[in-house]
């Protein structure tokens, strides 16, 4: 990487906790000149599990974004989308942002914390939810070594949409989450022939509180420490099938058994795109 493109790379950590944690996502601002091989080599160097490249803002304020893993692109990324809103928001375009991605727009609005950080609210494209098929659920479970009776079965198992599909997967106990373990060629060549970003296994601590992981082989990654858009897709499902009080707000805690605790915030209105929130902070 020469020079020249590795000093435009900013670093966020995105969805932190208490200033701690996150999932670290690179951001690329003014990408316009950048070609899609030249994008995806960026990726690649940071190595994070993805990177944002923000165009410049176009004459109606509106900024066209596209993530790049180090393997190849994605059509939607939630904690690259709350870095790279921060990162606009720090170099003077705060307020509320509109980002243009391939499923659509994506609204994010910036705000300070009272200890001096920076917080971004993403609102996803509109959600969709479809229960799991019998043949792709049990080729998941074989993938991570778990049976039907490691599920929780008052979360039915679902592929949930806000803006790339997620397998979500709720299981019965908080030490069988902890202990997850999985087959990661079996289970990225399933994601690959399904076309799911990330699997988002959760526990269920309470209604509103929620423990998850989120392996994400197509992107080269073991497990992503906080995933916005799996958290997006999580909102959609909860309110599709009647499992939270709308409008409503849950917390999703990510990250904790990687040594990086994250924190996400999930605004669910009666309709409409999902809310995800968190703060954001400058790696370096």
């Amino acid at each position: 990487m020469n020079a020249r493109l590795e000093a435009r790379i900013l670093r966020y950590a995105a969805f932190t906790d208490g200033g701690t944690g996150g999932n670290p996502a690179g951001v690329v601002l003014d990408a316009d000149d950048l070609d899609d091989a030249t994008r995806l080599s960026i990726a690649a160097h940071v190595g994070y599990s993805e990177t944002a490249f923000v165009d410049a803002c176009d004459p109606h304020g509106e900024y066209r974004v596209r993530y790049f893993s180090p393997r190849a692109e994605v059509d939607f990324c939630g904690h690259a989308t709350i870095a790279a809103g921060v990162a606009l928001a720090e170099r003077g375009a705060a307020g509320e942002l509109v980002f243009n991605i391939r499923p659509g727009r994506v609204v994010v609005a910036t705000a300070r914390t009272a200890e001096g950080g920076s917080t971004a609210t993403l609102t996803s494209v509109p959600p969709r939810t479809r229960p799991a098929g019998s043949d792709e659920l049990r080729a998941a479970l074989a993938a991570f070594g778990l049976t039907a009776d490691d599920l929780d079965p008052r979360y039915p198992s679902s592929v949930a949409y806000a803006g790339n599909d997620h397998l979500i997967l709720a299981l019965a106990s908080r030490e069988r989450l902890a202990a997850l373990d999985y087959d990661f060629d079996a289970l990225g060549a399933l994601m690959a022939e399904r076309s799911w970003t990330t699997v988002h296994l959760v526990f269920a601590h309470e209604p509103t509180v929620f423990s998850a992981r989120d392996p994400f082989p197509p992107g080269g990654v073991v497990e992503d420490p906080a995933t916005g858009a799996a958290a997006a897709a999580f909102g959609g499902y909860l309110r599709a099938l009647g499992l939270v009080d709308v409008p409503g707000e849950v917390t999703i805690l990510q990250g904790a058994d990687m040594g990086r605790p994250s924190r996400l915030t999930v605004g669910i209105p009666a309709e409409g795109g999902i809310r995800v929130t968190g703060a954001a902070t400058l790696i370096g």
